[in-house]
C-alpha cells in the first residue's frame, strides 16, 4: 500500500517525483525516499536519499542538495518488514551501488531468497524484503551482461523477468540502473502500477493521482507485465518478451478535485462532498420509460434473475456497507444475503456455485483480501459484480461485471463519501435485481428510486448541522470510551461510527447491536461515559428507546442521532442530532454523516493528523 513514482524526461526529475509524492502520500507515511540517476559526469551515479516520517522530513533534507538528473525513483512507505526508519525507507540500492529499487507490496519468500543470496556473499543494510529484491536483479544484471545482453536497458529487463519467476507475493517494483541512464524498468503483480506520457516524458505511479499532473490518458498494467520507460515512450511486453497492453482508459477528473480547495482537511473537504457524489452515483440510472438500466454491470439479466443466492465480501467500511446492503436486496428483491470479511471468506471454504452472486467492495479496487475472494468465487464459477470507486482498477478487471460508485477522489484515509456511494450503489443493484426478478412492481422501483434522488438535498440539510455537532466533540473528546449502537440498518452505521471515531482520533469506540446490550456491553457502561445510539423512525425505534433507556438508568450520557419532528425523543437522550426524514432502508446514508463529523472534530479537538492517521494508509494491498 506504499506510494511510487517514477520519471523518465527532458526536464530534472526531482520536481515531478516530489510533486508525485505528495498526492500519493495518502498511500503511506512511515518514511519517504527518491532516487535520481545523474548522467552528467563521466561515471554516471545514483544520488539516494531518505528519510523516516512524512514526506515533509525529505523534502527539508533535500533543500540543499542539487539533484539534476532527469531519471528517477521515489516512494511513501507503509511499513511491512522492518521499523520505519531512515535504513529500511526506500529506495533501496544494491551492494554495488548500481542498482535501484522502490516497491510496493510484499515478497512472501524473501527469507528464502535473502538466505541463498547471503550465502553467495551479497551483504544487507536493511530489514527490509524489498533490498533482497534489489540485490536479487542486481547479481541477475551481472550474468546477463556476462551473457552479452549490453543494449540499453537489456541486461536489466532481462534480470527483471528471471527474477519475476521467482518472487512469491504481491507487489509492484520500478528498477533503475546506472549504466542506463534514461531507462526505468517495471513490473506488476496483484499491486496496482500505472503508466502515462507527458511531454518528453514517461512516468510510473501506483495510482493515477501520482499522474494527473501530466495526463489525464493512463494505461494500467496486467499481473505479470514488465513495462520499459525511455524519454521516448512506454513499451509493455510479458515475462517471455512478447509484446502486449495494458489496460488503457482516461480518467474523469483532474488534479484540482485531489486538492483541499479551502476546507482544512481533506476528509472535511470530503465529507461535504457527499452530496455531489450520490449525485452522480444515481445519475442516468434508468431508461426514458424509467426502467433501471445498470450500463456498467453487462451481465446476462436472465442469468441474473436466477440467482438463489447474494454473498458479500469486503473489509473495513466496505463491509459495514455490504452489511447495510443486505437489508436493502432481502427487503426489495427477496433473496438470501450473507455477509462476509473478505479476509476470511476463501479460508473457510464457502460452498458457492453459479447460481451465486458474489459482489464484492473495494473503495480502491485494490484490497488485496477483496481481490484474493472475488478470483476464488470466479474459479468456483460463481458471478461476480465489483462496486469500486477506481475505473480500471484490478477489482474491475477481476470481476464479471462492474458498478461504478463515481465518488471521485478520496485522499482522506478515512472513508467517507466511498461509503455512502457504495451504499448507494448497492442500494440502485438491490432495486435492478427486485425488477428482474419482479419482486417489486416497476412503479415501486421507480417510486423507491425517486426517494434515492432526493438523498442529496438531504445530506446538504445533515450538513448544515456540523456547528451542533462541533460543540458536542469538544465534551465529548475527553472520553476514554465511546459506545455507538443500533438495531436493523442502524448496525452498521453504528459500527461505522465507532470505527470512524478509532481510527482518526485514537479514542478507543465500538459499534454494538442495541440488543445485545444486555448480554456483556452493557458493563462497560459508567457515570457520564458517552453512548451513541441511532434511534431514526422505523419499526424498531421503539426498541431503541428502551435501549436508551437501560443506557441512561447506568449514567450513559446518550445523544442520539434522531428523525426530525421525533420530539419524544428529548425525554431520553441528552442531545439530539436531526436528520431530515426518509425511508427506513435509506437513513443509513444520512445517519452516517453526523458520525463522520463527530469523528473529524473529536480529532481536531485532540490534534490528530486527521488526514493521515498513524499506521494507516488509504489503500490495503498486502494481505
Amino acid at each position: 500500500m506504499c506510494g511510487i513514482i517514477g520519471y523518465t524526461g527532458q526536464q530534472a526529475a526531482l520536481r515531478p517525483l516530489l510533486e508525485g509524492l505528495a498526492t500519493l502520500e495518502y498511500r503511506g507515511y512511515d518514511s519517504a525516499g527518491v532516487v535520481v540517476l545523474d548522467d552528467a559526469g563521466a561515471t554516471p551515479a545514483l544520488t539516494i536519499a531518505k528519510r523516516a516520517g512524512k514526506l515533509g522530513v525529505l523534502v527539508d533534507a533535500l533543500r540543499d542538495q542539487d539533484l539534476s538528473g532527469r531519471t528517477g525513483l521515489g516512494h511513501t512507505r507503509w511499513a511491512t518488514h522492518g521499523v520505519p526508519n531512515d535504513v529500511n525507507a526506500h529506495p533501496h540500492l544494491s551492494g554495488d551501488g548500481d542498482i535501484a529499487v522502490i516497491h510496493n507490496g510484499i515478497i512472501e519468500n524473501f527469507a528464502e531468497l535473502k538466505a541463498e543470496l547471503l550465502g553467495a556473499g551479497r551483504t544487507f543494510m536493511s530489514d527490509t524484503d524489498t533490498e533482497v529484491v534489489a540485490q536479487l536483479v542486481a547479481s541477475l544484471v551481472e550474468q546477463c551482461r556476462r551473457d552479452g545482453n549490453e543494449a540499453p536497458g537489456s541486461a536489466l529487463v532481462q534480470a527483471v523477468r528471471i527474477a519475476a519467476r521467482r518472487l512469491e507475493g504481491a507487489f509492484s517494483l520500478a528498477f533503475v540502473d546506472r549504466r542506463d541512464p534514461d531507462v526505468i524498468v517495471a513490473i506488476r503483480r496483484e499491486a496496482p502500477l500505472v503508466l502515462g506520457r507527458a511531454d518528453g516524458a514517461s512516468i510510473l505511479a501506483s495510482d493515477v493521482a501520482g499522474l494527473l499532473a501530466h495526463t489525464r490518458d493512463v494505461e494500467a498494467l496486467l499481473n505479470d507485465q514488465v513495462a520499459i520507460l525511455t524519454p521516448q515512450g512506454v513499451t509493455v511486453t510479458d515475462l517471455e518478451g512478447n509484446p502486449a497492453d495494458g489496460h488503457r482508459f482516461t480518467v474523469d477528473w483532474d488534479i484540482h478535485a485531489a486538492e483541499k480547495q479551502g476546507y482544512s482537511h481533506f476528509m472535511l473537504k470530503e465529507i461535504h462532498e457527499q452530496p455531489g457524489a450520490v449525485r452522480e452515483t444515481l445519475r442516468a440510472r434508468t431508461d426514458a420509460e424509467g426502467i433501471i438500466v445498470l450500463d456498467e454491470l453487462r451481465l446476462d439479466p436472465t442469468e441474473l434473475r436466477h440467482m438463489d443466492k447474494v454473498v458479500i465480501v469486503a473489509c473495513g467500511t466496505s463491509f459495514h456497507a455490504g452489511m447495510v446492503a443486505k437489508y436493502a436486496i432481502e427487503h426489495w428483491a427477496r433473496i438470501p444475503v450473507e455477509v462476509e470479511i473478505a479476509s476470511e471468506f476463501r479460508y473457510r471454504d464457502p460452498i458457492l456455485s453459479s447460481r451465486m452472486l458474489v459482489v464484492a467492495i473495494s473503495q480502491s479496487g485494490e484490497t488485496a483480501d477483496t481481490l484474493a475472494a472475488a478470483a476464488h468465487a470466479r474459479a468456483q464459477h460463481s458471478r461476480v459484480v465489483a462496486i469500486t470507486n477506481v475505473v480500471g482498477s484490478s477489482l474491475a478487471r477481476e470481476a464479471d461485471a462492474v458498478l461504478y460508485t463515481r465518488a471521485g477522489p478520496e485522499i482522506g484515509v478515512a472513508a467517507t463519501k466511498t461509503f455512502i456511494t457504495q451504499i448507494v450503489a448497492l442500494d440502485v443493484l438491490a432495486l435492478y435485481l427486485a425488477q428482474l426478478r419482479r419482486a417489486l412492481f416497476p412503479e415501486e422501483c421507480r417510486d423507491q428510486l425517486a426517494r434515492m434522488e432526493a438523498l442529496p438535498e438531504l445530506i446538504e440539510q445533515v450538513l448544515d448541522c456540523e456547528p451542533q455537532i462541533a460543540e458536542l466533540a469538544r465534551s465529548f473528546a475527553g472520553a476514554g470510551y465511546v459506545m455507538f449502537f443500533g438495531r436493523h440498518v442502524g448496525l452498521p452505521i453504528a459500527m461505522e461510527g465507532a470505527l470512524k471515531l478509532k481510527e482518526i482520533s485514537y479514542v478507543h469506540a465500538e459499534g454494538f447491536a442495541a440488543g445485545e446490550m444486555k448480554h456483556g456491553p452493557i458493563a462497560l457502561i459508567d457515570s457520564g461515559g458517552p453512548v451513541v445510539a441511532l434511534a431514526t423512525a422505523g419499526h424498531v425505534r421503539t426498541k431503541i428507546l428502551s435501549n436508551i433507556q437501560q443506557v441512561k438508568g447506568r449514567g450513559a450520557v446518550v445523544l442520539a442521532i434522531a428523525t426530525e419532528g421525533d420530539t419524544e425523543i428529548k425525554e431520553h437522550a441528552d442531545h439530539v442530532v436531526y436528520v431530515p426524514e426518509a425511508h427506513e432502508l435509506l437513513y443509513p446514508v444520512l445517519t452516517v454523516v453526523p458520525l463522520q463529523l463527530l469523528g473529524y472534530h473529536i480529532a481536531t479537538v485532540l490534534g490528530r493528523d486527521v488526514d493521515q492517521p498513524r499506521n494507516l494508509a488509504k489503500t490495503v494491498t498486502v494481505e
